[in-house]
């Protein structure tokens, strides 16, 4: 947006095809179209960075800090163009909308081929910052050579017309551009427009003000970008599927967007199938029992009649949880619809699930687990949480305290909570920080862990071998409300292979080597989570 005070420059009136009144209204439409794609090429880069690196506060605001920076220097850079406002502004425009169009392709390039995407980011919100800052400079010089009446209300109108500009660009992006174009097409269609309003505005408005030399380079300038667009635009599917291929290998057998994430879903044909969310590795089939039985049959020691998964949409923890024959009910939150009809339909994945979602005593429910826990419907003896990893930013208040506090109300007299809570080898801070905050909740804890080769949390496959980077051991921690509950060591738990009498005693000692004392309770306004 425009945090600099334009500067006039004296220049002689135009003559222009239309009234002085009607060329000013065009200027301020102008200025209008190319605000909101500036908003939306600073959205769609935080958007893409936080998808493709991780931790969207961090990238929200390396993206705006850099980008506010940039528009001052880009205001500097302006003065030189004034004398010639009209070529200029132009070329400007052409420069933006190329480089905005194409800037969410190229950073999903670097990070699919090469595994870093971090400095093209800060080089793509210089360069757009820049250009956005040399716009309103240059529409100030030349709604000046319209008319020179009223230059207040002239500064006026324009910071107007930029901010309405910028809201609208800012509500379309995540309500029109992304669900239905998707990040890469809603760029290519953004620097079009950009282009096509730079264009029309100096060849047409300001073409007495242009030599025939410029008007020939101008013309061929936004030819070249609307051509490259378009290109880029037919391109797209098989980029993207190149680009997948590159990240998530060759094996990939189905990848949709649903209306939250991307979802991707390997293997399955000759193996068993790995589910990525928005890259992220969610579930290795080759290993995710271990996961799953580690989460949920330490807690259904007691009573289980009525079991709630707070996540877990893959049904893989519904499936552990059926095992037991007095489960009367099974009740699944999951956030994201279309993961459930995925784990519904696909073969591979439910058979992985055992057909989890065809068992009548399995309800789902598709709401936000922190919401649905304000307003529950009965208790439950054992809730089950398998959410998302907490060093994700999105994900950081279903580890707060407030979270685990609404928690406390839904279970029942006896009732268990179990909760994944990261790796305690390599991520001890965050493991003891959700310990803490149950603590601070009203729970006594009893942690653990479970080994196994490929975690499902960590970030997406790596880029030298194609194989999940991941920790090698999960962490867990067991709760009760008011009380400690006791961990079971006894062999009584149905396939409980990876955690036997000596495997789980072991786990708790190993887990409790790594405690971090005294640390402070994460909430929804002081997240804690920094390893």
């Amino acid at each position: 947006m425009i945090d600099q005070q334009p500067t006039s420059v004296p220049q002689r009136v135009l003559r222009l095809p239309v009234r002085p009144d009607a060329g000013r209204y065009l200027v301020l439409v102008a200025v209008f179209v190319c605000a909101a794609c500036g908003l939306v090429y600073e959205l769609e880069l935080v958007a893409l960075a936080s998808y493709l690196i991780g931790d969207s506060v961090t990238q929200a605001s390396v993206v705006l800090s850099v980008m506010v920076f940039a528009m001052g220097v880009g205001s500097l850079l302006a003065k030189r163009l004034r004398c010639r406002a009209a070529v200029g502004f132009g070329l400007l425009e052409a420069a933006l909308a190329m480089i905005g169009g194409c800037s969410a392709m190229v950073l999903y390039a670097f990070f699919a081929w090469i595994g870093e995407s971090r400095f093209v980011l800060v080089l793509f919100s210089l360069a757009i910052g820049v250009l956005i800052g040399a716009e309103i400079p240059l529409l100030m010089s030349l709604i000046q050579r319209i008319s020179r009446r009223d230059a207040e209300g002239t500064v006026a109108d324009l910071f107007a017309a930029d901010y309405v500009g910028a809201l609208v660009g800012g509500l379309a992006f995540p309500f029109l551009l992304l669900p239905w174009l998707g990040q890469l097409m809603g760029a290519l269609l953004t620097g079009a427009v950009n282009a096509v309003a730079g264009g029309l505005l100096v060849l047409w408005l300001f073409r007495r003000d242009l030599t025939a030399r410029s008007r020939w380079w101008l013309l061929v300038a936004n030819v070249t970008v609307l051509a490259v667009l378009a290109t880029a635009a037919v391109l797209v599917d098989d980029f993207e599927r190149a680009a997948r291929s590159a990240v998530y290998g060759h094996q990939v057998r189905v990848a949709v967007h649903t209306d939250l994430q991307e979802v991707v879903l390997t293997g399955g044909r000759s193996g068993p199938p790995d589910l990525f969310l928005d890259g992220r590795l969610r579930v290795s089939g080759r290993d995710e029992y271990r996961y799953h039985e580690a989460l949920v049959h330490p807690a259904m020691r007691g009573p289980h009649a009525r079991v709630l998964i707070l996540g877990g949409g893959d049904g893989l923890a519904a499936r552990e949880a059926l095992r037991y024959p007095d489960v009367r009910s099974v009740t699944v939150v999951e956030l994201d619809a279309g993961v459930v009809r995925l784990a519904r339909t696909d073969p591979a994945l439910s058979t992985l699930n055992a057909h989890a979602y065809q068992d009548p005593r399995v309800r789902v429910v598709t709401a936000d687990a922190f919401s649905w826990l304000r307003a529950p419907r009965g208790t439950y003896d054992v809730m089950i949480s398998d959410l998302p990893d907490p060093g994700i930013t999105p994900s950081t208040k279903l580890y707060s305290q407030e979270f685990y506090g609404l928690a406390a109300r839904v279970l029942a007299d006896g009732g268990r909570l179990v909760v994944h809570a990261g790796p305690p080898a390599s991520r001890p801070h965050t493991f003891w920080t959700i310990d803490a905050t149950l603590r601070a909740a009203g729970f006594g804890t009893r942690p653990y862990s479970a080994g196994g080769r490929f975690s499902g949390f960590a970030a997406g496959p790596d880029r030298a071998t194609g194989a999940a980077a991941a920790p090698h051991d999960w962490g867990f921690l067991l709760a009760a409300a008011g009380r400690v509950p006791r961990l079971g060591l006894d062999t009584g738990v149905p396939r409980l292979r990876a955690l036997g009498p000596s495997a789980l005693a072991a786990g708790v000692r190993a887990v409790e080597r790594t405690r971090l004392p005294a640390l402070p309770p994460s909430t929804l306004v002081h997240p804690r989570y920094t390893d």
